[in-house]
């Protein structure tokens, strides 16, 4: 994404390059129907698939959804960007496992909600959360919604002029536009400024930031759209950071202090990342969702409509739910998995989707 709001425009036409090297990539995802149900993906990777699985109070909308997260308690955390003429609508919601709804809040990240993760620390949780376009922040919620801390653009780190938010929709590389976390040890994060610097920022533990590293480019080290990002323990002895770089296609690896370490090819728009045991999802704007190995080498791709959403009128199947396939996806923006091995499938598009992938 070169700028992000020609990118969400003209994403579909954007990369077409890259259509050779995603369908080259392995293809292991079947679908077949019983009883209406649908079963997609094949061996240890299967899944039921439930599109639109939680339900809201009539009195509220979906308003294209972004990103989830569940707690330790199996509740799911959906955020959606919002509709800013809605400032009184929450703009985060939560269901318990069956689906039900729990509550809603942070109507304040209306017109520009956008990053959502559940972090344990010590014997509390908390959610850490981004807002872009109008909002342009950071912050630490508890599970209710009350503020813990909240910041604006990091001037100490020379990116931008000033720390004011600016409550217009106007994007650039100078503009604060965090997209998602990653969670530190020390109790520290990154933070992915995806749609502004394009930039990799670190905090300490107390939310004060330390230092940067990106900056715009065509990789190894630079970005076209950082968006998500994972600090990968599963080598213990060799942690790394992950960032999906979204309109490059790939993903990068790094040390966690910031040196560039090698490039992952073959993703269509790569958004976030999820990690649970010895798999990482990897959910694709371009209509799927992966799942990699400890190498980082794909065994599952599911719900895979690449081809379709590739294709010349593919930017309307946003817009018409009558287009939209069952078993497979429109636009996957996040993915994470539950306590018990499920997977919850957040995708962009304008009436929002919430989908549970149920493992067989």
């Amino acid at each position: 994404m070169h700028s992000p709001a020609p990118d969400r425009r003209k994403f579909i036409t954007t990369g077409l390059s890259a259509t050779a090297a995603l369908l080259a990539a392995p293809s292991v995802v079947t679908a077949s129907r019983t009883n209406k149900e649908i079963i997609i993906g094949e061996g240890e990777h299967q899944y039921r698939v439930t599109h639109g699985w939680p339900q809201l109070p009539s009195q509220y909308s979906w308003q294209t959804t972004h990103n989830v997260a569940v707690d330790k308690a199996n509740n799911l955390y959906v955020i959606h960007e919002g509709l800013e003429a809605k400032s009184d609508h929450p703009a985060i919601f939560v269901f318990d496992s069956t689906g039900k709804f729990v509550r809603g809040f942070a109507s304040h990240l209306q017109g520009g909600g956008h990053g959502l993760e559940v972090r344990q620390e010590g014997s509390e949780e908390f959610l850490y959360v981004t807002g872009y376009q109008k909002v342009k922040l950071i912050a630490k919620l508890s599970l209710k919604g009350e503020t813990v801390w909240s910041k604006k653009a990091p001037v100490a780190s020379s990116k931008y002029a000033n720390e004011d938010y600016d409550s217009r929709k106007v994007w650039g590389r100078d503009k604060f536009l965090p997209t998602n976390f990653a969670f530190l040890d020390d109790g520290g994060f990154f933070l992915a400024d995806g749609y502004g610097a394009y930039t990799i920022h670190r905090y300490d533990k107390d939310a004060n930031w330390v230092s940067c590293f990106g900056g715009v480019g065509k990789g190894e080290g630079t970005f076209n759209t950082p968006h998500g990002l994972w600090v990968d323990s599963r080598d213990k002895s060799k942690p790394k950071l992950i960032v999906t770089d979204r309109a490059n296609n790939t993903l990068q690896r790094f040390s966690l202090d910031g040196t560039y370490l090698d490039t992952i090819s073959g993703f269509g728009l790569p958004a976030n990342i999820d990690v649970q045991g010895k798999w990482m999802l990897v959910p694709e704007l371009k209509a799927r969702l992966s799942i990699l190995d400890q190498d980082c080498k794909v065994v599952a791709r599911l719900g895979d409509d690449v081809e379709r959403i590739n294709a010349k009128d593919g930017g309307t199947i946003r817009n018409d739910e009558s287009k939209w396939l069952d078993g497979k996806f429109v636009h996957p923006h996040d993915a994470c998995f539950d306590n018990d091995g499920n997977i919850f499938v957040a995708e962009w598009v304008k009436t929002g989707r919430i989908s549970k992938l149920t493992k067989v």
